[in-house]
């Protein structure tokens, strides 16, 4: 590998691997044999075929931003970080269209495009860190997933490195593929069919006019109410963000935002389109929100919202909310001390059930963070036992080793804090951490 590589290209030191270790997560850790840093898709390749034939688990690395796990080697074996590649190789303005590199963070590219009016929909909450890689690997939504949808609507065509080595296209730079969507089944696949090396993503032009309005509510389940009225009227916000009063007091305490620290629950509405009716549908959104705001406001029968706290409270926890309310992902803050004996053990308890909260009411285990370690044992809780064993075949066309991110998305027989020898929970010298589901 360092003659594939060249100097500073692999990593083996305990002290350089510790780096790599954990993503976003807080909760666990898992060691690789080595990290390497490949700048082309042909050294990619290079790397699968050592890896395949010495029978190494390998996986693919991003910016480490997710918050499942996906990218740890819980087998140990080798992670390839996309870093290095990292660049912006075409854009086609007159079809819309650009090719970037897996490294790409996925805010460059909307700075490259920016200057001749375009930009790049997709954009997760750390989309200043997070690389267009990581992205394709969970699906990656964002505040302006109601709109604009989440990666998948967005991307044509991938090259990809199969899990044996070989190199090859999956659909193109036209929108109208024939065949298979092999794309859209690579898309969110979380790294266990193989490394995208290079991607042909969608950029769309600057809306004319964009208007925000903030909403502040005195009940959680009002500004619940206010996000279905808006949509009910036809209204198709761009964002529409809500945090609750934990949130509200962290941020102001940060930030100094002047947001009312006595409010339950504030509710942003991001408007974006052409300039002319722009005023109207602002008004649309005001008046769905004060009609509202009433006492005597219905709470919807599925309000998952309350049963979050309530679950959180039940284990002496507390939760600060965040949610792209629009399209319904929900991302409750659990707070936890990790020096606490026993604190950790209820945090993963109570995220167990906040998660079986969302599968009763119809809705999922994660809405665009993928599953990778975290949520693979409650997988069960929205698919059955014929539709784990059919994703397994789709995965053992692509990977029929198992290599290539092995111990992802799918149950184990262990409990969820023991996948894999090298994973393990690990206590962290900071107070205040956040469990994100």
């Amino acid at each position: 590998m360092e003659a594939l590589l060249g100097p500073g290209g692999v990593l083996s030191d305990p002290e350089e691997l510790l780096v790599y270790e954990s993503d976003g997560l807080t909760l666990f850790r898992a060691l690789a044999d080595f990290v390497v840093f490949p700048r082309s898709a042909e050294q990619v390749a290079a790397l699968v075929k050592i890896a395949s034939r010495e029978g190494i688990p390998f996986v693919a690395r991003g910016a480490g931003t997710g918050l499942s796990g996906g990218c740890l080697p819980s087998e140990g074996g080798l992670v390839i970080s996309l870093m290095r590649m990292n660049r912006v190789l075409e854009v086609d303005y007159d079809n819309q269209l650009a090719v970037v590199e897996p490294g790409l963070v996925n805010l460059h590219l909307s700075w490259a495009v920016g200057p001749q009016g375009f930009y790049y929909a997709p954009d997760p909450s750390s989309q200043q860190a997070c690389t267009i890689g990581g992205n394709i690997a969970n699906n990656s939504g964002g505040p302006h997933t109601l709109k604009y949808g989440v990666t998948t609507n967005h991307v044509l065509g991938l090259e990809v490195v199969l899990p044996d080595g070989e190199l090859m296209w999956l659909g193109g730079k036209t929108r109208d593929a024939q065949g298979y969507d092999l794309v859209g089944l690579f898309v969110g696949s979380e790294g266990t069919f193989g490394i995208a090396t290079k991607i042909v993503v969608r950029i769309l032009k600057k809306p004319q006019a964009v208007k925000t309005v903030l909403a502040v509510f005195d009940q959680v389940d009002q500004a619940s109410e206010a996000v279905s009225a808006i949509i009910a009227r036809g209204l198709v916000p761009a964002a529409m963000e809500m945090i609750d009063q934990l949130t509200i007091e962290a941020v102001e305490d940060a930030f100094g935002c002047g947001y009312p620290r006595d409010a339950a629950a504030a509710l942003l509405i991001e408007l974006d389109g052409l300039a002319a009716g722009m005023e109207a549908q602002a008004e649309r959104v005001v008046q769905a929100c004060r009609d509202c705001g009433a006492r005597d406001v219905r709470i919807a029968r599925d309000d998952v919202l309350g049963r979050v706290n309530a679950i959180v409270t039940a284990h002496g926890l507390r939760v600060g909310n965040v949610f792209h309310a629009g399209d319904g992902n929900l991302h409750p803050n659990i707070l936890y001390d990790p020096r606490k004996p026993g604190e950790e053990a209820r945090v993963v308890a109570a995220g167990a059930e906040i998660l079986k909260v969302c599968a009763e009411v119809g809705g999922s285990i994660s809405g665009e963070h993928g599953i990778g370690l975290e949520k693979a044992d409650y997988m069960p809780f929205i698919f059955s036992e014929s539709d784990l064993a059919c994703m397994h075949r789709v995965k053992d066309a692509f990977n029929p080793t198992g290599l290539c991110n092995p111990g992802k998305i799918f149950p184990s027989n262990k409990a969820c804090v023991e996948v894999g020898p090298a994973y393990r929970p690990h206590p962290i010298e900071e107070k205040g951490l956040a469990q994100r589901f």
